[in-house]
């Protein structure tokens, strides 16, 4: 079959690579469309492997229809589903543990339905596993026109919370503020520090850290929560213990990839629950910004490498996803 791998000069190009194996436990997914995330960035610049068990090629969602499965299976051959992975989504087809399998909800296209894992099941997890988010609470989401930044305001929203969020550009805001966001942040042209002072944090949810984290901090209500998920501003930062101390802070860090298969899969069977109602009824959608061909994958790394996206990228499979 054929798949996006990484070249020795860290750029990507389509190769044959051999078909996946279906295992115990496991479907096969030929899969329609991937999304894309900056981890698989990160891949490609040869700073985050996929976890063991997963092919070497990117790809940490799909969608596709199931192509064979193992014995009492809940799915069928034919089913449309989407799924969380470890790797491998850059390809015409994947094997999956079965509890990182959903079924594509009701009213959701491929291209859709390939923007929901990764991120929703990323907000889920922060929201309410790890930042056990209350109504009336005020939630920071850093990068608010990013992929999981516009599904974590569509969420908080939902739970009742107050949002603040930081952009990069008037027209992110306006992103920002279509998906819910009381309160939008220009990081280019604000003080964020200093913002943040006028609207006192609960949750935090932080995928830039970077120097100013420290500073944010001192814009934490007393008992606050900032879970830091990734340090693309940056791995460093001042803290001052004193307000650490005096506001009773907790400074989280947390990841989805490196959760086990069944820890994920609890959070799936939440999103399951919770939100698929929902995506059917079109009352939360993922947003996305731009559709390439899985043989145009370095052009859609692009685009956000130059943080150009508003929402998710997806790559289709030729002839496959609507």
């Amino acid at each position: 079959m054929k798949a996006v791998v990484i070249g020795t000069e860290k750029n990507l190009y389509t190769a044959e690579v051999p078909a996946p194996v279906l295992k115990p436990g496991y479907v096969l997914i030929d899969i329609h469309a991937a999304g894309v995330n900056r981890a698989d960035l990160l891949q490609v610049d040869g700073n985050y492997p996929p976890p063991e068990g997963w092919p070497e090629w990117p790809g940490l969602e799909c969608s596709g229809v199931i192509a064979a499965t193992s014995e009492n299976s809940r799915f069928k051959r034919g089913d449309k589903v989407c799924a969380l992975l470890g790797g491998g989504g850059y390809a015409e087809q994947v094997a999956v543990p079965e509890e990182l399998v959903m079924p594509m909800p009701e009213n959701c296209s491929f291209v859709k339905a390939a923007a929901i894992p990764e991120v929703f099941a990323t907000a889920m997890l922060n929201l309410v596993k790890v930042g056990d988010l209350q109504p009336n609470e005020t939630l920071f989401m850093q990068a608010g026109a990013s992929g999981l930044g516009l599904a974590v305001i569509q969420l908080a929203k939902l739970m009742g919370a107050k949002v603040v969020t930081t952009v990069s550009s008037e027209a992110k805001a306006e992103a920002a503020r279509a998906a819910g966001a009381d309160v939008v942040i220009n990081r280019r042209t604000e003080n964020v520090p200093e913002r943040l002072k006028e609207h006192p944090i609960d949750l935090a949810i932080d995928c830039a850290a970077g120097e100013i984290l420290g500073e944010c901090l001192e814009a934490m209500k007393r008992g606050g929560r900032w879970i830091v998920i990734a340090t693309l501003g940056g791995s460093e930062t001042k803290v001052s213990l004193r307000t650490f101390m005096k506001l009773h802070i907790s400074l989280m860090g947390s990841t989805l990839r490196s959760r086990t298969n069944a820890q994920k899969g609890e959070i799936l069977r939440l999103l399951e629950e919770k939100l698929w109602s929902l995506f059917a009824n079109g009352t939360i959608a993922p947003v996305i910004d731009k559709v390439f061909s899985m043989d145009d994958a370095a052009a859609a790394h692009q685009v956000l490498r130059d943080q150009a996206n508003m929402g998710k990228v997806i790559l289709t499979v030729p002839g496959k996803a609507e």
